[in-house]
This record gives C-alpha cells, sequence and structure tokens, in this order.
C-alpha cells in the first residue's frame, strides 16, 4: 500500500524570548507523508525556511522515542496531539488530512515560561524532585535485586507510576496548571516500595510543598489524565493526598512530644 501524501497549512507560535511579545506566523508545507512523525514535518518545514535565510523554528525534542517527554506541544488545542497515550515525537502524520490548518503552540502554563517559540522552561518540576523524589536510606553494598521480596501488585503499580516522563502536559491540560498528577506518580513510584519506606512522609511533605510554591491547585477535572502520553491514572493524585494527610499528622505528632 502507498504512502499518502498531504499539503498541510501550519499556524505555529513564534517568540524571540519570555519578555517578548510572540504572535502566530502561517507556513505551508506540501507533500508530507503518512509515515512522517510529527517532529519530522517539523524538522522539513526547518530545513526549508533554514535554506531561505529565515529563522528555524525552535521547539524542544531529544530521544524521540516517547521515552524523555522533552518534545511537548500543543496541537489544536490539545497536548501532544489528537491520538491518545502518544508523544508528540510519536505522533505521525497518517492522524492528519490533507488540506488541514493545524495550530502549534508551546504549553501555555504560568510554572512554564515560553523560552523561544515552541521551547518552554519547565524546570520547577525539577525543583519538586530536588525537594525529595529519590532515596537516601543508606544500604550498603548493592543487594541482589531478588533480596527484598515486593510483591508483584506493588511492583506492577510502582512501574505504572514510574512511567511518568515528566512533559509537563498535566499542567497544560489543567484548568489550574496543577501539577498534581505529575507529582503524585513520582511519590507513588517511591511510596510503593519498601526501599522508599524510611522517607515516604518526609518525602510526600517537601515533594507537595514545594509543588505548591510553583502550580495552581488541583480540582479533580481529570483533564491531566486525558493528556497523560502514558495515561497514568489520577489513582496517584489520591494516594498523594493521602500520604500527604499521614504525614503532616506525623509531624504534629512529632511536634508534641
Amino acid at each position: 500500500m502507498s504512502n499518502s501524501i498531504k499539503n498541510l497549512t501550519l499556524k505555529i507560535w513564534r517568540q524571540l524570548g519570555p519578555t517578548v511579545k510572540g504572535s502566530f506566523e502561517t507556513y505551508k508545507v506540501d507533500e508530507i507523508s503518512d509515515e512522517a512523525s510529527f517532529l519530522e514535518m517539523l524538522d522539513y518545514l526547518n530545513e526549508r525556511l533554514i535554506s531561505e535565510g529565515k529563522t528555524a523554528i525552535v521547539f524542544d525534542h531529544d530521544c524521540r522515542e516517547g521515552i524523555c517527554g522533552t518534545c511537548s506541544l500543543m496541537i489544536d488545542g490539545q497536548a501532544h496531539g489528537p491520538q491518545r497515550g502518544t508523544a508528540t515525537c510519536q505522533l505521525h502524520m497518517r492522524k492528519f488530512s490533507d488540506g488541514d490548518n493545524i495550530v502549534i503552540e508551546p504549553f501555555r502554563a504560568e510554572a512554564f515560561p515560553i523560552i523561544r517559540d515552541l521551547m518552554v522552561d519547565r524546570s520547577k518540576f525539577d525543583r519538586i524532585i530536588e525537594s525529595g523524589g529519590f532515596i537516601t536510606a543508606p544500604t550498603g553494598g548493592a543487594p541482589d535485586a531478588n533480596l527484598i521480596a515486593i510483591p508483584k501488585p506493588v511492583s506492577d503499580a510502582a512501574m505504572d507510576s514510574a512511567q511518568c516522563i515528566g512533559c509537563g502536559a498535566c499542567v497544560a491540560a489543567c484548568p489550574n496548571g496543577a501539577a498534581n498528577l505529575f507529582t503524585g506518580a513520582k511519590v507513588a513510584h517511591l511510596n510503593r516500595l519498601p526501599q522508599g519506606q524510611p522517607e515516604r512522609f518526609k518525602r510526600v511533605e517537601a515533594m507537595v510543598e514545594t509543588m505548591d510554591e510553583y502550580f495552581g491547585s488541583c480540582t479533580n477535572h481529570g483533564e491531566c489524565e486525558g493528556a497523560c502520553p502514558k495515561e497514568i491514572s489520577v489513582d496517584v493524585i489520591a494516594l498523594l493526598n493521602k500520604d500527604y494527610r499521614k504525614a503532616k499528622f506525623a509531624s504534629r505528632k512529632d511536634l508534641a512530644r
């Protein structure tokens, strides 16, 4: 079966820097194969712009395998585009029709200021991880993996949470700009494992309070789960809230001693 070829009109956000006013610019791209990924289509456009002596469009990318999360874009108003459970780099042009007009924007969230064009600064996620998204309990030499018995349902649930690639789609999709799905996934990944228990309450308290410094509040819209390219469940937010309440109660008991 031969590949279908599409001619498209792209309306792309251009902005020279965080303090410079941006605007949409319109570009025509012709003869794009169904088999091309969305980022390959942007590469094609950039090659043409450079050959014409114009400035290429800036966008984040790295692995192009749906792993790193840096390819985050708003496509026709949807984080990562129209295909559920798919990062932008894994979105292919077969999802679009010949003659389509496609609007491409950076993620829109106060906590993610625009660096240039379609690239945003997601370093606020790093601040959350730095506050507690790790295990520091001393273990001595590295033990054999099978020495710590972990029930399969627990390991599966931890791995489901560990799939979070930190792309920020949950924040971009949330009307409040909340990061509870991201934080919940990172906390649930560690708090479900035996190795994460010694710092469980300290971790969740630090990560939630760091999150609250930069992001909005969760009001259970559920848009985050729908936009997540790894389809992480909002159940992790319920677990986050449960552990945070326990952590604050534990802190009160410690202060009372």
